[in-house]
C-alpha cells in the first residue's frame, strides 16, 4: 500500500468516519478506532475535544494539508466580511487541488495534489503546479494535452460514487473545469458531516 493510501485510511480510522465516502475505507468493515483499545466504549468528549476533532476532520478531508497552511486559511477567513465558517469552506473549495477533485479528474484529494504537483494542469492557459493555488470564479482549469489519456484521469471520470457539484462546470470531452462561483457550506457534497463552526471555535478560543 502506498504511503498516500495508508495516510488516507489512517485519517478515516482516526476520526472514526468514512469522510470521503470511499467504498474501500476500512471503516466499512470496522467502524471503530485503530489500536488495541479501539473497540472500547467511547467516553463523553469535551467541548475542546469536539472542536479539535472537527478541525482534524476538515483538515484531513482536503488531503491532510499542513497545520500552518490550514491556520493561515482560517485567519484569512476570519479577516473577510461575513460568516467565518462559510468563508473558510469557500476558501478551501477554491483551492486548485479541491477543484480538480470536485471535477472528477482524479479519484482522491491526495491524487489531486500529486496531479497538480506534477504539472498536468493549465489554469487560464498557464501551467500551474501549486495545489493551494486559489481559483477565482470564471477561472478555467484544463488538463494538458499530453496528460488527457492517463489511466488515472479516464478511470476517475467514470467513478459513480460522487457527483460533480453545480459550482464547478465540467466539460468531460475537453477535460476542462470552470469554477462558476464560490460555494456556500450547504453546496459542498461532503460524504460525512463537517462542522466548520466548531473549527472556528477551536481557533478563536
Amino acid at each position: 500500500m502506498s504511503k498516500r493510501h495508508s495516510a488516507k485510511y489512517k485519517i478515516d480510522r482516526r476520526v472514526g468516519e468514512n469522510i470521503w465516502g470511499r467504498p474501500k475505507s476500512p471503516l466499512n468493515r470496522r467502524d471503530y478506532k485503530p489500536g488495541m483499545h479501539g473497540q472500547r466504549r467511547a467516553g463523553k468528549m469535551s467541548d475542546f475535544g469536539l472542536q479539535l476533532m472537527a478541525k482534524q476532520k476538515l483538515k484531513g478531508y482536503y488531503g491532510n494539508i499542513s497545520e500552518k497552511q490550514f491556520r493561515r486559511t482560517y485567519e484569512e477567513a476570519a479577516r473577510r466580511k461575513g460568516n467565518t465558517a462559510e468563508n473558510l469552506i469557500g476558501l478551501l473549495e477554491c483551492r486548485l487541488d479541491a477543484v480538480v477533485y470536485r471535477a472528477k479528474f482524479v479519484p482522491t484529494v491526495f491524487a489531486a495534489r500529486q496531479f497538480v504537483n506534477h504539472g498536468h494542469l493549465l489554469v487560464n492557459g498557464v501551467r500551474t503546479n501549486i495545489p493551494s493555488y486559489r481559483l477565482k470564479p470564471g477561472d478555467v482549469v484544463e488538463i494538458r494535452e499530453r496528460s488527457k489519456n492517463m489511466a488515472l484521469v479516464l478511470e476517475a471520470l467514470q467513478l459513480p460514487e460522487r457527483d460533480i457539484p453545480d459550482y464547478v462546470d465540467v466539460d468531460p470531452k475537453k477535460m476542462t473545469a470552470e469554477l462558476v462561483r464560490i460555494p456556500e457550506f450547504s453546496d459542498v457534497p461532503y460524504a460525512a458531516q463537517m462542522e466548520p463552526n466548531l473549527v472556528v471555535e477551536y481557533y478563536s478560543s
